[in-house]
């Protein structure tokens, strides 16, 4: 197999059957968070009794003794998470139909990197809430996400998903649903868990390992448990994936290129002489890039005309007869994670009107990210005087053609001299929590709580270039030896990688930034029974709570003046917002045990937000639920929810990240390219005309082409803001076979229908629409005006290039999507195999019926059902992938003694982003995809459990995804291939 042996040690808990998505939660008890009453959390199908504990429905704030749920809530085992063999929960979870992978330990290689958040329903993962006990957990970033990553996997009891609007119960964020996750009531004695896990590359290393504590005293008044955690995952660089080898090619190459301007061009005899010496007969363009081979001659770049260079290695390719250097293989694809988490939470019942608890949490993720090369792209770009001791004589002769000979030129390159940039982050997590519960009187509850929460956001940019050092190198007339040894000669590839230590060191620095955000909540609820129709008592909960935010952002200073190559400029920012909420729920039995009427219940709640910013805010919900026989739930839900704007995109600096265009005419690249089916097409010399008035010189419209595939985009927040709003309505039906043996003893289906409508949306406009709409490639600006609201957020450099889009947070519009879910549970004895063995099948789908974005109010919406935008962020709209279908399955074997299964994981095919922004050149889509899992586990008594599994059974190979600049996307699809992991775990 080839994986390295020495670093496979058995260690470990993972393994067995895929998430149990089939699960619904009318076939399931969750587990109560720690301010509820005591509540066994192995507890399983079926009403409680009439004297059962009230138990915690997720997405209620109501205690009932029952668990009927009118909303569609997917349950997952604590069991089922660790046999997917995830180092992080949220890998876990995105197997799960109704979730839309947004970011992960495969995103962010430009200094974002190590967040994991979820995305429901594909809507954001800004429009869903992450909870922990049915409390908000410390948000990790700017825009309000929690990093899964923070949870003390140590001690999860299991995770509940709402997958509908929650807003008027929990608060704002939870549009699209709540994700609560639940840790073990109590824990007795010590309980350990180890896993590992390798690729069958020998690369890939996982590692996750945990000790948790837990203890009653007081007569079993008190109760604590604590938890501590490590977890790494070694990084994993695109060099090592053959996938890698040509993506994005980029032009910016080594060796340097000359870059002719187009008011100070050479002459064409001047060029053509040079290369006729080269016995090079073809006629030169003298406005194309130059480049320099190792012997001094030159080269073009287009054509690679004379290019001498390596051409099949050491970083090269000749791409369509252009020398490149494909950036894919010098990105770590998986980053480089370490995790730390201590966790504890205890309580004290000092008498029945008063129990005491509180919580600590604590986090340490150190991640490292890196995207290769620096390269001259992005703010003023540096230059060579003709002084420059080291520019080749060709050159010299090129350039003493041109109408000012004296001139400053400009060059682009990457610097291979210096080692790849790179990010160490360290996110650092601290949350405290005290509260108070107990009776006020028969039949009635309190539960109050206060928490304060902060996290810092280290981050450290290494081998970060200074443009004002490289400046002062090029201008020097010794060619900058004087100031560091052989000075910077930037002319040929075996030059710039010969670039001494101390010239390295000269040019380059470490870049500090600090992010810090706090959260501050205070909470009381009430509890109680109203009155009783005969089916049960009637119930309501009134919940007064205060919620404060803020934000503080420092960046280094070289990085606020843009004097850092190839990094964006970030400026300073601070911010703050705040909130008062009041809120009730209502639940009122009907009917029970009645013919047809075996339960009969309805539901309401409201909840008003007064924002510090955007003001007040109400949202709303009506449910009901009925059973006409115990073993079909039939329920459904209307939801008015809400989502303010948050802390980003009210305050967000003007901070930049790179925007993919791709390279015409494939892609849509810069509409002003010459290769651009906008310059070609009928309307060619209007969009020039365009061009020029937006900046591309005169001189150089007709040959004028974008040098790389990405450019840069500028996202900045805007305080005149206004909330979103949504309907989401729910519609469906749980069954559980009133069987108890046979072939349908053991069986449960759940139908869900979901529809949600967002005004309103809080977004950026996506930058690809930005160029359709300014050039006119969707209809939107007919005259071709440069004064258009589109063409004034494009910026171009001196020379003509895009130097960033600018993307503003907006109320764009509005979001509409609508689909089914569908779980199934069975499983049938099989003593043909054992006393205790069973055969079962587990499975859930997700069927998006539409999926459809408005850009603007009152413009027509787009229609992204079925769509791959593979160069998606978190919180995009729309996200990476929205499949018409997606499913989970895991089918197989268990007994008292194990499991044995497989595990099947599928998504439909997908047609490319482009084929809605510019279907005239729409590009290729991505295939069906689907991976194959094996797992097993083995069980010792009750104190000890092996578990062991394959993951991507068969090996399956990266698909292509156009709209992604690195050839596809590494966190919606497996990059690693089959790899292993191997578990234990036991009590004492």
């Amino acid at each position: 197999m080839g994986f390295s042996r020495t670093r496979f040690v058995l260690s470990s808990s993972l393994l067995a059957i895929g998430v149990s998505v089939a699960a619904p939660v009318a076939a399931q008890v969750t587990a109560p968070p720690t301010d509820t009453p005591a509540v066994d959390p192995t507890a399983t199908s079926g009403d409680s009794e009439a004297d059962a504990p009230d138990i915690i429905v997720t997405g209620s704030l109501i205690q009932r003794p029952n668990n009927s749920s009118a909303s569609p809530i997917v349950s997952v085992s604590d069991q089922a998470i660790r046999e997917t063999g995830a180092v992080n929960v949220v890998d876990a979870l995105n197997q799960i139909p109704s979730f839309t992978t947004a970011g992960n330990g495969n995103t962010g290689g430009q200094g974002t990197g190590g967040r994991s958040t979820v995305n429901l329903h594909g809507l954001g993962s800004n429009r869903n809430l992450v909870l922990l006990d049915g409390r908000r957990l410390p948000v990790s970033d700017i825009n309000g996400n929690v990093d899964i990553n923070i949870l003390p996997d140590a001690i999860l009891g299991g995770v509940d998903v709402i997958t509908g609007g929650a807003s008027a119960v929990y608060g704002s964020d939870a549009i699209s649903g709540v994700v609560n996750f639940k840790t073990v009531r109590s824990l007795q004695g010590v309980r350990v868990d180890l896993q590992n896990g390798i690729s069958e590359r020998g690369d890939s290393y996982r590692f996750n390992g945990s000790v948790a504590f837990g203890s009653k005293f007081a007569d079993d008044r008190g109760n604590v448990v604590a938890a501590f955690s490590y977890a790494k995952q070694d990084p994993v660089n695109g060099s090592t994936r053959p996938f890698f080898y040509d993506k994005t090619p980029s032009s910016f190459i080594g060796t340097g290129t000359f870059v002719p301007s187009a008011t100070n061009a050479p002459t064409a005899a001047a060029v053509n002489g040079v290369f006729s010496g080269y016995g090079v007969t073809s006629s030169i363009n003298p406005l194309l890039n130059l480049g320099f081979n190792n012997d001094g001659s030159l080269f073009v770049q287009t054509g690679a005309v004379n290019y001498k260079g390596q051409r099949n290695g050491g970083g090269y390719l000749i791409v369509g007869n252009n020398v490149r250097m494909p950036v894919g293989q010098q990105i770590d694809f998986q980053n480089g994670l370490q995790r730390k988490t201590a966790f504890m939470k205890a309580d004290y019942t000092v008498s029945p009107a008063l129990t005491v608890y509180g919580q600590f949490m604590y986090v340490d993720l150190a991640v490292n990210t890196a995207s290769g090369g620096s390269l001259t792209q992005f703010g003023q770009l540096t230059t060579v005087p003709v002084t420059n001791p080291f520019i080749p004589a060709a050159l010299r002769t090129i350039l003493a053609s041109r109408p000012n000979p004296t001139a400053n030129f400009t060059w682009n390159g990457r610097y291979v001299g210096v080692p790849y940039k790179n990010w160490n982050e360290d996110y650092t997590i601290q949350q405290y929590l005290a509260g108070v519960k107990g009776e006020i009187a028969p039949g009635w509850t309190y539960d109050a709580f206060a928490s304060y929460d902060r996290s810092v956001h280290d981050q450290q940019l290494n081998n970060a270039i200074l443009k004002s050092r490289v400046q002062a190198l090029l201008s020097a007339a010794d060619g900058g030896a004087s100031q560091c040894s052989g000075g910077l000669n930037i002319f040929g590839d075996a030059n710039a990688r010969s670039l001494s230590p101390a010239c390295v060191a000269y040019i380059t620095k470490t870049a500090f930034s600090r992010e810090s955000l706090s959260q501050t909540q205070v909470q009381g609820q009430i509890n109680g029974r109203l009155f009783d129709l005969g089916a049960g008592p009637a119930q309501l909960a009134i919940l007064a709570a205060y919620r404060r935010n803020t934000y503080d952002y420092v960046p280094d200073s070289d990085l606020r003046a843009q004097n850092i190559e190839s990094v964006i400029a970030s400026a300073p920012a601070s911010g703050n917002i705040s909130v008062k909420e009041i809120a009730a729920q209502i639940d009122i039995p009907l009917l029970a045990d009645k013919p047809f009427f075996h339960e009969l219940g309805i539901g309401a709640a409201v909840r008003l937000s007064d924002y510090s910013v955007t003001g007040s805010v109400t949202s709303y919900e009506a449910d009901a639920r009925w059973r006409p026989i115990q073993a079909l739930l039939v329920r459904g839900s209307y939801q008015r929810a809400v989502r303010a704007p948050n802390i980003g995109e009210l305050f967000t600096p003007a901070s930049g990240t790179q925007l993919v265009i791709g390279t015409p005419p494939g892609a849509l690249g810069d509409p002003c390219d010459v290769r651009s089916t906008a310059r070609t097409g009928s309307n060619g010399a209007r969009v020039a005309t365009l061009c020029v008035a937006q900046g591309v010189p005169q001189a150089a419209i007709g040959s004028y082409t974008f040098p790389t595939t990405a450019t840069g985009q500028t996202i900045a927040g805007n305080t005149g803001l206004t909330p979103e709003k949504a309907d989401t309505f729910n519609a469906g039906f749980v069954f559980d076979s009133p069987a108890r043996d046979g072939l349908l003893g053991d069986f449960t289906l759940s139908v869900d229908y979901y529809n949600i409508k967002v005004s309103n949306v809080i977004s950026t406009v996506p930058g690809l629409t930005v160029l359709s709409k300014c050039f006119n490639l969707d209809g939107t600006n007919p005259n071709y005006d440069a004064g258009n609201a589109y063409c004034a957020l494009i910026r171009r450099t001196a020379t003509g290039e895009i130097d960033t889009v600018n993307t503003p947070y907006l109320n764009i519009g509005g979001l509409r999507t609508d689909g089914v879910e569908v779980q199934v549970n069975w499983s049938v004895a099989a003593p043909f195999l054992g006393e205790t063995s069973r055969l079962f099948v587990n499975a859930g789908a997700d069927w998006t019926r539409n999926y459809k974005v408005q850009l603007l109010p009152g413009t027509a919406f787009l229609d992204y059902t079925g769509i791959s935008n593979g160069g998606a962020g978190p919180t995009s709209v729309p996200p990476r992938a929205t499949p018409k279908w997606k499913g989970l399955a895991s089918f197989g074997y268990r007994s008292e003694g194990g499991t044995l299964g497989m595990r099947w994981r599928y998504q439909d095919r997908l047609a490319d982003v482009s084929s809605v922004l510019t279907p005239a050149t729409a590009q290729v889509g991505v295939a069906a995809y689907s991976l194959w899992d094996a797992f097993a586990t083995v069980k010792v008594e009750k104190q000890f459990e092996l578990r062991f599994g394959v993951n991507n059974l068969f090996d399956k190979a990266l698909p292509f995804v156009a709209s992604s600049q690195n050839g596809t996307d590494v966190a919606l699809y497996d990059p690693i291939g089959r790899s292993f992991y191997a578990g234990v775990r036991f009590n004492f």
